[in-house]
């Protein structure tokens, strides 16, 4: 087991993030944050960055690197992760990892799927056919040619569905099955694993629990505020969960209600999308947390796994 390289995952909400630091402060570690969302400067609220005494006692990582205005993937945070690994490392500190963006995850065990180059003229072409057909018709073109790919991706998200239309044009093969044998090579054996897992009635009220904190603490005036920077939002900072929502609220498009309503709805799917994704991922060393546990029992019950004086089973 190493102990200088702990990744911790789980859904939103789940307390990994607590979980984290405490680990830090007792292992002497620095935290690399797995998050696309936490990445932003200025949406502190609807991320549900760790608070700033957090971060005066533990040196984060990949918080606050790019502007809202900015677009990021998953090759740039791969770039930065493991130019944050190296640093810690020269310090002598532990490098403790958390996150739920199971892509990100992804890369840092599997190391990074690209895929052909992209085809700009063809994407205009398919981008056209949105415009003129709808994305239904191209959902249903995927059917055809990948069920597996139109199966696993919303009708609803149209960057995969024409990205995994552009790479059987230009390949001839299905994303899915390029995707299959990514799938099936061994993770990097650099990290010990923890995952955090919840009864999904207690993830839901805990998921409830922090929305409400986030629109008590003043998550409208902090969309406000970003809406009223001179470069606008990017489309994947505006398609965050929590201010997608808040825009359509402020955009008179659905009341407060309604927009608190959906947060919590789409952070639900997201939780039901991230057990999917890590259900995939290999030599996870899963902790099932009981909803009357503090974050000191937790915190306990990992540290003599790590000491190794306590074994977990999982199914």
């Amino acid at each position: 087991m190493n102990k200088e390289m702990i990744l911790i995952l789980g859904v939103t909400a789940s307390g990994k993030g607590r979980l984290a630091f405490n680990l830090a402060k007792q292992l002497d570690g620095e935290i690399i944050s797995v998050d696309s969302m936490k990445l932003y400067r200025r949406m502190d609220i609807g991320t549900a960055k760790p608070p700033e005494e957090a971060r005066e006692q533990i040196k984060y990582h990949l918080i606050d690197v790019v502007e809202p205005s900015e677009s990021f993937d998953a090759a740039r945070f791969i770039e930065l992760a493991y130019e944050a690994i190296e640093a810690i490392k020269s310090r002598g500190k532990t490098v403790i990892a958390v996150g739920g963006t199971a892509l990100y995850i992804k890369a840092l065990l599997y190391g990074l799927f690209e895929g052909p180059g992209r085809d700009e003229e063809f994407r205009k072409h398919l981008r056209r056919r949105v415009k003129e057909e709808g994305l239904e018709a191209l959902h249903k073109e995927l059917e055809m040619i990948d069920p597996q790919s139109a199966w696993r991706i919303n009708p609803n998200d149209a960057k995969r569905i024409i990205r995994a239309l552009e790479v059987h044009e230009i390949t001839g093969v299905a994303i899915s099955s390029m995707q299959k044998q990514f799938d099936a090579e061994n993770p990097l054996d650099d990290w010990t694993i923890i995952g955090l897992r919840r009864q999904r009635e207690n993830e839901s009220k805990r998921i409830n629990a922090r929305v409400k904190k986030m629109v008590s603490d003043g998550l409208v005036d902090e969309v406000n505020s970003l809406l009223a920077e001179d470069k606008p939002l990017s489309r994947q900072a505006g398609c965050a969960i929590g201010y997608n929502e808040i825009i359509d609220y402020l955009n008179e498009n659905i009341t407060i209600e309604k927009a608190i309503e959906l947060i919590r709805k789409n952070s639900r799917r997201l939780a039901k999308n991230q057990r999917t994704w890590f259900k995939k991922f290999k030599n996870v060393n899963w902790f099932d947390i009981e909803e009357d546990e503090s974050d000191e029992i937790i915190f306990a019950r990992v540290l003599k796994f790590l000491d190794g004086t306590q074994e977990i089973k999982n199914p």
